[in-house]
């Protein structure tokens, strides 16, 4: 597990079942392009133990101090909505824009090629509110951080990020000023 320097790792559980965890995310080669190495969690998602097992250790070094989980689109909608009924905290989702119906806040980022745009109802989250914002992959950090953006935007006290795999190469964590777990590092 890797935490920002600081945060001391916390984790429930013996290391044997998050690397069990860790081994089910499998490595798609040249997807969806060639070159790129695509890492699929979705086997870890269909394991129920593993799943359990991640959802823990995501939570464990924030315990207490948070009220809300914020998911990003799309997968880490997965992991929040578990953290959050794991913890017993409200759980809000941080959309693409133009699926919320009711009045947001929107950050773009920049992507790769081109850009994108992600926005959450403005009345789902109380200003003072502590917020752990998690995601499935931590790559450049783009999203990550516009979700930081939005969240200071709404004067949410964001304790941190905590993602289930950081992709080292593309350097995201550099991208974000917030305490960042992640549990494997690819």
């Amino acid at each position: 597990m890797s935490v920002r320097a600081g945060a001391a790792p916390a984790v429930s559980g013996p290391s044997s079942e998050l690397e069990r965890a860790e081994s089910l995310i499998a490595a798609v080669p040249d997807h969806p392009s060639p070159g790129i190495v695509f890492r699929d969690l979705t086997p870890l998602f269909a394991d129920a133990e593993a799943f359990a097992t991640v959802v823990d250790a995501i939570a464990a070094p924030f315990a207490g101090r948070f009220d809300v989980v914020a998911g990003l689109e799309a997968r880490g909608f997965l992991l929040a909505g578990a953290v959050a009924l794991r913890t017993g905290t409200a759980v809000v989702p941080i959309r693409k824009a133009g699926k919320l119906p009711r009045e947001t806040v929107a950050e773009s980022y920049e992507l790769e090629y081109g850009s994108a745009t992600i926005e959450v109802h403005r009345e789902d989250v109380p200003p003072g509110a502590r917020v752990l914002i998690v995601d499935d992959v931590l790559a450049t950090g783009g999203t990550l951080a516009a979700a930081l953006r939005i969240g200071e935007r709404l004067e949410w006290e964001v304790v941190g990020c905590g993602v289930i795999l950081e992709l080292d190469h593309l350097a995201g964590r550099s991208a974000l000023g917030s305490e960042v777990v992640s549990l494997f590092r690819a």
